[in-house]
């Protein structure tokens, strides 16, 4: 069951506001998976400090996330590949690590697990 909060991110494409959520400054060893359906997102090895105010990572697991053009036709939307719930959106050529890759989420729209 999600609250009404993560039903505005997840399902209505919403954004939480930038340093307000859980895992913007969480480093801990697991597993990140959606909210919503349960499917594994990223690994903690993925996520990295950019200070943007979202949880940041640079890379997913293997066939996870999907893109698609978001609305505003200026950015890339990110998705959970198995249930379509909204993840946040992707921006390269930032230079924050070596991938050069940015996945920007919503911690409302992410659930970890301790390794």
């Amino acid at each position: 069951m999600l609250s009404e909060e993560e039903k505005r991110i997840i399902i209505d494409k919403g954004t939480e506001a930038p340093f307000s959520g859980e895992y913007n400054d969480f480093f801990e060893v697991g597993v990140y998976l959606c909210k919503q359906c349960g499917a594994k997102l990223y690994e903690s090895t993925h996520k990295f400090k950019s200070h943007c105010g979202w949880p940041s990572f640079d890379d997913e697991i293997k066939g996870a996330v999907r893109r698609k053009p978001d609305k505003d036709g200026v950015r890339i939307e990110i998705l959970c590949a198995k249930c379509d719930g909204h993840l946040g959106h992707i921006f390269e050529n930032e230079g924050f690590t070596p991938k050069n890759v940015r996945h920007c989420v919503n911690s409302l729209s992410l659930k970890f697990v301790r390794k």
